[in-house]
């Protein structure tokens, strides 16, 4: 929570981001577990600008897809949406799933959650 408190106003959501976490938290069971999360996804990330995955971001993760491919790797389709919209907006993608992400050329990576 520091980090959002440091980056605030600066912060952004792409759009399959705030898919998953809306859809996660629908998923819960009912209990305090799933309040606080609502809360969160509700009040800091409802809060954040959603960045489109637009035509830019369609373009640049079809080249990353192909990309992995030819490296004999695979790139979940999400994460590769994610990451396309962070490079398309020149943005930096802050993670915990690092190793998904890695290798992916042009995207700046940082994990504000250690491990």
């Amino acid at each position: 929570m520091a980090n959002l408190a440091r980056f605030d106003g600066e912060l952004v959501i792409p759009a399959p981001v705030w898919h998953e976490l809306r859809y996660g938290w629908l998923r819960m069971p009912d209990g305090q577990r799933k309040d606080a999360v609502g809360r969160f996804v509700q009040e800091v990330a409802g809060s954040l600008p959603v960045l489109p995955y637009d035509s830019a971001a369609a373009r640049i993760h079809a080249e990353l897809r192909n990309s992995r491919e030819r490296a004999g790797l695979s790139l979940p389709f999400v994460d590769g949406q994610v990451a396309s919209v962070a490079m398309a907006h020149g943005l930096t993608l802050v993670t915990r799933n690092i190793r998904d992400f890695a290798g992916l050329a042009g995207l700046r990576l940082v994990n504000w959650f250690g491990g």
